[in-house]
């Protein structure tokens, strides 16, 4: 079995019709996978309320200043309005990026009792969210956040993180590279938005690993990353546990980037963080190409299952 962490409140995120980062994104894979050969297996679990989870605001405060966490909370409040040109707050944001993290929470959670993989399908996304300002679509830093929280588990000394989301996960690394028990490794289209993840940044602890390919690298590019970069940091690191920003914008469908990826190759990537524990925690960043989306993720989950 499964596990999904799934609200109907995280389609709540209104970013207007024609955002690329809309409520319709969580819809089409919701109805993929319960078309799914696999869909038996599957158990959809709904995020711990906020109010019930008082991890939330503790480790939110970890990643985040009280400053920026009553930004977004007032532009919420008032009705509205944008972080950036890119990423819209609208009056229901602030509850639904609240519960994200809660969503993100119950999979660390889900994934150590279970010592098995999980999914959390939320939004809004968070990969490019800074301690002091949300970007690129994202409010919350939520991997970041999770790893923060998988440190205080028992049993758990060591967590990596792989985001292989095309853009590079700027506002996670900015948050976790200081902390040596947390590893960040990002496979990213360069040059693209938001210009950071060069090779050459190691972080403070040499925590960091980031791997820029070229416009129009398809799997040819990323298989020997994957087996001579990624894995061998990561196997290093040796972490109890591995989050996963998995951003599925790579495909060749997606408008929003120049990488020629097929929906299959996630499998691929799956694979080799199998290989590496089957404690991983997967949770969904970019990808605005309905099908190639929602195929992606059927195919990390089905490895998952084999």
């Amino acid at each position: 079995m499964f596990s999904v962490i799934y609200s109907d409140e995280f389609l709540d995120h209104k970013t207007g019709s024609y955002h690329p980062e809309k409520p319709e994104r969580l819809q089409a894979i919701v109805n993929a996978l319960k078309e799914a050969a696999f869909a038996p297996k599957l158990i959809w679990r709904s995020p711990t309320s906020v109010l019930e989870n008082t991890s939330v605001m503790q480790f939110l405060l970890k990643a985040h200043s009280p400053a920026y966490i009553n930004k977004v909370q007032k532009i919420a409040a008032t009705g509205g309005g944008y972080l950036d040109g890119d990423t819209p707050v609208s009056p229901r944001s602030y509850d639904v990026a609240l519960l994200a993290v809660s969503a993100w929470l119950d999979g660390i959670d889900a994934v150590l009792s279970a010592a098995n993989p999980a999914f959390v399908l939320s939004r809004p996304p968070g990969h490019h969210a800074e301690t002091d300002a949300g970007m690129g679509f994202c409010l919350f830093s939520n991997a970041a956040i999770a790893a923060f929280y998988a440190l205080e588990q028992p049993g758990v000394d060591r967590v990596a993180i792989l985001d292989w989301d095309v853009h590079h996960g700027n506002g996670t690394q900015a948050i976790v590279e200081l902390h040596p028990q947390i590893a960040y490794c990002s496979v990213h289209q360069y040059p693209c938005y938001p210009g950071t993840g060069r090779a050459t940044e190691k972080g403070f602890h040499n925590n960091v690993l980031n791997l820029p390919v070229p416009p129009g690298s398809d799997i040819g590019v990323y298989q020997p990353l994957l087996e001579k970069k990624v894995v061998p940091f990561l196997t290093e690191f040796q972490p109890d546990l591995l989050i996963v920003s998995a951003g599925y914008d790579g495909n060749a469908e997606d408008p929003l980037a120049s990488i020629n990826l097929q929906p299959n190759d996630y499998g691929l990537f799956t694979d080799a963080c199998l290989g590496i524990t089957r404690k991983i925690l997967f949770g969904l960043e970019g990808g605005y190409e309905f099908d190639s989306l929602s195929q992606s993720v059927v195919a990390t989950i089905e490895r998952c299952l084999v």
